[in-house]
């Protein structure tokens, strides 16, 4: 197959109702290499609010039809849209790295997941099924099937631009949704491919539907809009809650996937060289800017002098630089991104941290949105460095006496998306399990990283707390239920 074609021209990033359109906004958006942010990528007029309505629209018209699609119409085009990823990875991995960063081994590695999620959710359109329930009544047969639940809007954030898009967007498509698909400003060249992709495997006109644009007009508009019956979030805390909280007010149902202060615990008989491993791999891997990133490294104190050497060491011989060359750690995404690591820096320091390793611009990188790997010790929970989210490769390192200490630390926070413990002991390992207030529990694994068939979601502040994504538990969110009961005349 020939090299990738985006589909429409080089201004068009609104697809509504089969069609590229340009968008009809005033101001545009500019998309930038986060390595050389002085070199834009991309330039286009943005969405508006009408635009978005319209893309609403079109996929009200469309949600009919799709949803009397049999099952095997749908996998086929699922299927097809894996295999167009597949063939295509290398220059999708491209975009991916010079609109977000990342180093282009992990551009490659999340191309490779959307396919396997559209191939996971493509086997759910034929295989997910309602249940039959004996019934009080002989005479009575009673059994639930699920429905797609109409239009869904799909709010997507930066940092996995590819692989949250694709898990939302096969789900529902599964499911026999509709979708309008609103990506983040800053990465919205690899969501017009995967949507160019979907057009090329044969989605009908309205079945799915691009917008782009700020979220305080084109996002208000879809999560206000009357017919749109599921609206599915990933992004920052305050802009989730808001989410939430909005289209609450209309009944319908709402998914958010938000914010975490993910803590990784080591205990004395743990394996030091493994944690130190997770530990970084788990604060900068992404260049730190995962939910489910190791924020805090919560050490019993008999072990934390060693623990944090080997932590150190491998902060240090991390390399960084353009996420083309693919090195160990790219840049941040953003100028916001870039001022709102170092400004943590100086409260860590400013609050009593010692900073240990790292909290600079390296050198020869001043161009680009680039930080060393970062370290602190000397943390207390309390501290806004143990507290708020940080969304770059800065790891705190907090010294406690026992394992209930380790349990309170680790829970003291307002978040409660992943957390991991490293140990030996199966007993304390358990205990962990049950203890610790989060979504995705890691036993001497690393918080991020999740696997497709697994539910994934967190609690607290991370989360609506109503539907997990990926997994069975995707599909229930874009359905209803019914329970029907059937008698003989």
């Amino acid at each position: 197959m020939e090299g990738l074609q985006m589909n429409g021209t080089p201004e068009t990033y609104q697809y509504i109702e089969g069609e590229w359109r340009t968008g009809e906004s005033d101001e545009s958006i500019t998309v930038v290499n986060p390595a050389t942010p002085i070199d834009p990528v991309a330039t286009f007029p943005g969405g508006t609010a009408t635009q978005a309505d319209a893309a609403i629209e079109a996929a009200a018209r469309a949600s009919r039809s799709w949803e009397q699609t049999t099952p095997d119409e749908r996998d086929q085009i699922l299927y097809a849209v894996a295999d167009l990823i597949d063939s295509q990875q290398e220059q999708l991995a491209e975009i991916l790295t010079k609109e977000e960063g990342k180093p282009l081994s992990s551009s490659r590695g999340e191309v490779g997941r959307a396919a396997e999620i559209f191939r996971f959710f493509a086997s759910y359109a034929r295989t997910a099924t309602g249940k039959t329930i004996p019934s009080n009544d002989p005479e009575t047969f009673t059994y639930t099937i699920r429905e797609p639940v109409g239009v869904a809007v799909l709010i997507t954030p930066w940092n996995f631009p590819i692989a949250t898009p694709s898990w939302k967007t096969a789900a529902a498509l599964a499911a026999g949704n509709t979708v309008v698909l609103k990506p983040s400003s800053e990465t919205p060249m690899i969501a017009k491919a995967l949507v160019s992709l979907l057009e090329d495997a044969g989605i009908p006109d309205g079945v799915l539907n691009l917008v782009v644009g700020s979220g305080s007009t084109v996002g208000q508009a879809l999560i206000t809009n009357d017919e749109a019956d599921a609206v599915s979030f990933t992004g920052s805390t305050e802009t989730g809650q808001y989410i939430a909280e909005t289209v609450s007010q209309r009944g319908v149902p709402i998914q958010t996937e938000m914010g975490g202060k993910n803590p990784q615990v080591v205990l004395p008989d743990a394996n030091i060289g493994s944690a130190a491993a997770g530990a970084i791999s788990g604060s900068c891997g992404g260049t730190g800017q995962a939910c489910t990133a190791t924020s805090r490294l919560i050490v019993h104190t008999d072990i934390a002098d060693e623990l944090t050497a080997a932590v150190v060491d491998r902060a240090e011989s991390l390399s960084i630089g353009p996420g083309m060359e693919d090195p160990d750690m790219g840049p941040a995404v953003s100028a916001e991104e870039d001022a709102s690591n170092f400004r943590y820096i100086e409260i860590a320091e400013d609050e009593g941290a010692t900073r240990l390793t790292g909290g600079n611009r390296p050198n020869g990188f001043e161009e680009g949105y680039y930080i060393e790997p970062t370290v602190f010790g000397d943390v207390t929970p309390e501290m806004r460095i143990a507290q708020e989210e940080v969304f770059g490769p800065v790891l705190s390192i907090i010294e406690v006496e026992d394992f209930e200490a380790a349990i309170r630390a680790a829970n003291n926070t307002t978040f409660g998306l992943s957390a991991s413990i490293y140990t030996a002991d199966m007993t304390a390992s358990r205990r962990f399990t049950r203890e610790i207030e989060a979504g995705v529990v890691k036993v001497n694994g690393t918080t991020t990283g999740s696997q497709i068939q697994m539910p994934f979601g967190g609690m607290k502040d991370s989360s609506s707390e109503t539907q997990k994504e990926l997994g069975q538990e995707a599909y229930k969110f874009y359905t209803h239920k019914k329970a029907i009961y059937r008698s003989d005349p």
